[in-house]
């Protein structure tokens, strides 16, 4: 008779790449941005990616994000063959499972916060009050829903990425992919906005992977991978301000 360890399932990965090589250009001007990586991340990590300019940390990001697909080698999102899909599917994979976050915000100027924050749930063709209920929410989870009818204007730097955040994780995304989220933000604002970020991947169990030249924000996510030259230099894990959130 089978043992029970033998009918236990494998724990699918979140994301996996296989020997993934991405090539621009060609002759003397090709560059190989990434050479050959191997990486799997679980769900509910917090991983930063860290890396000089040119090293490949924002291609491996791109692709993680479905905005770009292997040269060769595959990558695999929930068990989903990501660089098979059309370009369609993959938009509609990041609109599903896909949260994301820039350096600078990204919000509408003349747009209120939570209608920033409402606008994936519109391209899901969700009802008004069900989206502003949702919405609402999000900003409850970033602590701005007292600012939920300002203007971008009328907040802060460091109000402005929260309700970039909120519009990130207002559709329930497997994974949150932050790419210099404090790249704008004073020192002081950067680790509060960090420590939201930690929250929400400790306390809601959301993947963060986050893209960073600060060797101090990296130390609060609980895995840190080095990219140099396409390659992935190190991967070690560490949990420096694992109480701060």
């Amino acid at each position: 008779m089978p043992t029970d360890h033998e009918n236990e399932k494998p724990v699918q990965s979140l994301i996996e790449f296989r020997n993934v090589q991405k090539i621009y250009g060609s002759g003397e001007a090709i560059v190989h941005a990434l050479a050959g990586v191997n990486l799997t991340i679980q769900s509910g990590e917090f991983v930063a990616i860290m890396g000089p300019s040119g090293s490949g940390k924002s291609t491996a990001m791109n692709m993680i994000g479905c905005l770009d697909t292997p040269t060769s080698g595959s990558y695999s999102f929930l068990g989903i063959e990501a660089d098979a899909l059309s370009r369609d599917q993959r938009a509609l994979l990041r609109r599903h499972y896909i949260g994301f976050v820039f350096q600078g915000f990204n919000l509408l100027a003349r747009t209120s916060a939570i209608e920033n924050v409402e606008l994936p749930l519109i391209y899901r063709g969700m009802k008004f009050s069900e989206r502003r209920r949702a919405a609402m929410r999000a900003l409850q989870q970033v602590g701005l829903e007292d600012r939920a009818s300002h203007v971008s204007s009328m907040l802060s730097g460091g109000q402005q990425q929260r309700v970039a955040i909120a519009r990130a994780i207002v559709t329930n995304p497997a994974v949150l992919l932050a790419d210099e989220p404090t790249g704008n933000l004073d020192t002081r604002t950067s680790h509060e906005i960090m420590q939201l970020i930690t929250k929400l991947n400790q306390e809601h169990n959301i993947t963060v992977i986050m893209v960073t030249h600060e060797s101090d924000m990296a130390d609060y996510a609980r895995r840190i991978i080095k990219f140099v030259d396409g390659k992935i230099a190190s991967d070690v894990s560490g949990e420096k301000h694992a109480h701060a959130a």
